[in-house]
């Protein structure tokens, strides 16, 4: 995480709840061949001291945490370039503004009867945001090809032992220069959404 203690946000409930919002995130551990990185949904629990998530039963994180290894998860937010032109201030420089929690913690493998609880719970989560549209349950799902998808999958938890966040949010500068940024990066033209790079996605020749 950022250094700077300005950058730090500290509030232990409100940066779980940005986690729990984002609910997606880079989980990574160091395996035999060196760093791995899975990009996953997850769910933490009410409790707030694990997050549950899963991965391919293929992917090496799977193969290294036989034994529970220690893990981070790294979820971020928006983030943008900051041109010192926006700031109406002199002898500036360019900057990057972010929002990034890291959630450390023990890995583990869970036993195979506890994935479809987790599916229910992590499809529950994103589903219930999408109202008035009906919810999608795993039930509507033929038992045979649940069963089959579900070979593929393993679930795993992490527990929840520290929290850090940084919000590098131009707390440097005087809100003048603050919201003169912000001005200007509201009148950028949009980044790309997921959608538009899903339609943009050539078919395979």
């Amino acid at each position: 995480m950022h250094p700077n203690p300005l950058y730090r946000h500290t509030d232990h409930a409100h940066t779980l709840d940005y986690a729990r919002t984002r609910s997606f995130g880079m989980l990574t551990i160091n395996a035999a061949v060196g760093p791995v990185a899975a990009h996953i949904p997850f769910v933490i629990s009410e409790d707030e001291t694990s997050l549950d998530a899963h991965i391919m039963r293929s992917n090496p994180i799977w193969r290294a945490i036989e034994t529970p290894q220690p893990a981070l998860m790294a979820v971020t937010g928006p983030d943008a370039y900051v041109s010192p032109d926006w700031y109406g201030m002199e002898h500036q420089v360019p900057t990057w503004s972010y929002i990034a929690v890291h959630l450390r913690g023990t890995l583990t493998r869970l036993p195979q009867e506890d994935l479809l609880p987790i599916l229910d719970r992590l499809s529950d989560q994103f589903e219930e945001r999408l109202t008035p549209k009906p919810i999608w349950k795993t039930d509507k799902m033929p038992d045979d090809a649940m069963t089959r998808m579900m070979r593929m999958i393993v679930p795993i938890r992490m527990s929840i032992e520290s929290v850090d966040s940084t919000h590098k949010l131009l707390q440097n500068k005087p809100e003048s220069a603050r919201l003169g940024a912000a001005d200007a990066l509201d009148a950028l033209p949009t980044a790309p959404t997921i959608s538009d790079h899903i339609r943009q996605l050539k078919e395979p020749k």
